[in-house]
């Protein structure tokens, strides 16, 4: 039994030092993120300079049953400091009183169009739709119940009339949904756990993924890759591999800030992140003949890590099997040494927890005020997320496997958090 109970020692060892280097990857990447393109660079309009351009550009509003959103989520896009831009809403087959508001206003909104689907197809599909229904090269991707800052679109454009090798441009969502602790940890989590490893990312080499709520992209690098798959439940992670395996790059924009809506009750939460984790996983299964080719070896650190991180989280789970059966086997517990009680390693992890929510919320304080408020709120986040994102990913991966390919990927309306 000492042999059991050592790879048991390095299985916890494992699930304690993974996610404590991991979280000084993303703090190095994120700070030399920072010093490389953020530090000094004045914000809004003025940060912009001269653009040696401003390519006519389509937004596109995919819509299911966005009735109480779009109001807003129109007038902020029309409100888009940029000088040549269009809107296209795409109506998948709503079942509320957004085929009727949409088409009210277009007659309020010049630069709005109206695309309709009869019947409910996915966003994939929708996205496609809108995207042969633009003119333009350039398209900016924002759902419909998020409000665009009125310098997002420029602080996007610039990106890809600078460099012909960029395919698409991320955006730096900001969760407006802070009503409960789960909001207000979220709110954190965009900061220290999103917008930080999508600056490192950036630095390392390739990005995971582009945010679905807001991204912008190259049509020509869409057409090469057949647009959006219709059968990814998450659309944002295929088009980024599929985008980054022909070559293309992406960015990471901190200033194209997009406010969001996010869940606020732990079942919205539950669906949300048990479809990222699936989707992530149904991508790499997909991607990995490729990904193996020597010359995709940029790749490699993501999909590494991903790797790394589903072990972690079967890893958390069996130990948590292992100290539950010691609970009620009194023989099992005799022969078998397992401490589930947090001692040095766990007061270390602790500490670099803080240590990684105070450099995201100093980087992100540029672009919103009052973050250090929320600092108490994030001493829950290792309690609440980590659980939610380890089981997520454990029932994920068995979920991926048996998904038959192929079958579409239609919308399901999300919890969209508690509003005032």
């Amino acid at each position: 039994m000492e042999s059991i109970s050592n790879y048991l020692g390095v299985a916890l060892a494992f699930a304690y030092f993974y996610p404590l280097l991991m979280a000084y990857v993303w703090m190095t990447g994120g700070i030399l993120y920072y010093i490389q393109w953020e530090h000094g660079r004045p914000l809004g309009a003025k940060g912009l300079g001269r653009m040696a351009g401003f390519p006519p550009v389509s937004i596109l509003v995919p819509c299911h049953n966005e009735g109480d959103n779009l109001r807003e989520t129109i007038a902020a896009l029309d409100n888009q400091n940029y000088p040549d831009f269009e809107i296209i809403a795409i109506d998948d087959g709503s079942t509320d009183r957004t085929p009727e508001l949409l088409d009210e206003l277009s007659r309020q909104y010049a630069r709005l169009r109206v695309v309709h689907l009869a019947e409910n197809q996915g966003k994939p599909t929708a996205l496609r739709m809108g995207a042969l229904a633009s003119p333009h090269e350039f398209l900016i991707c924002i759902d419909g119940d998020a409000l665009l800052d009125p310098d997002a679109t420029g602080w996007i454009m610039q990106h890809f009339v600078a460099s012909p090798h960029v395919g698409a441009v991320t955006g730096n969502p900001r969760v407006r949904t802070r009503s409960t602790l789960l909001g207000k940890i979220q709110v954190g989590e965009f900061s220290s756990i999103v917008g930080l490893i999508k600056r490192a990312q950036r630095i390392y080499g390739r990005v995971f993924t582009v945010s679905g709520v807001v991204a912008g992209f190259r049509k020509s690098a869409l057409q090469q890759v057949d647009y959006w798959s219709m059968d990814a439940i998450t659309e944002d992670i295929d088009v980024s591999w599929k985008l980054q395996l022909k070559g293309w790059d992406i960015r990471f924009e901190s200033n194209a800030l997009c406010w969001i809506l996010m869940p606020e009750t732990l079942k919205g939460l539950w669906r949300q992140r048990l479809r990222w984790a699936q989707g992530g996983v149904e991508v790499f299964i997909r991607y990995l003949p490729e990904l193996l080719t020597f010359r995709q070896r940029r790749m490699w650190p993501i999909c590494i890590e991903f790797l790394i991180s589903i072990l972690w989280a079967y890893t958390i789970f069996f130990l948590f099997l292992v100290w539950l059966v010691m609970q009620f086997s009194p023989s099992v517990a005799e022969t078998v040494s397992l401490s589930m009680i947090p001692g040095t390693a766990s007061l270390l992890l602790g500490i670099t927890c803080l240590i990684q929510f105070a450099v995201s919320f100093y980087i992100d304080g540029r672009y919103e005020k009052g973050l250090g408020r929320l600092y108490y709120w994030m001493l829950w986040y290792p309690l609440v997320y980590w659980l939610i994102n380890m089981l997520t990913l454990v029932v994920a991966v068995p979920r991926a496997l048996l998904r038959p390919r192929g079958r579409r990927a239609t919308w399901v309306s999300p919890d969209r958090g508690v509003r005032p």
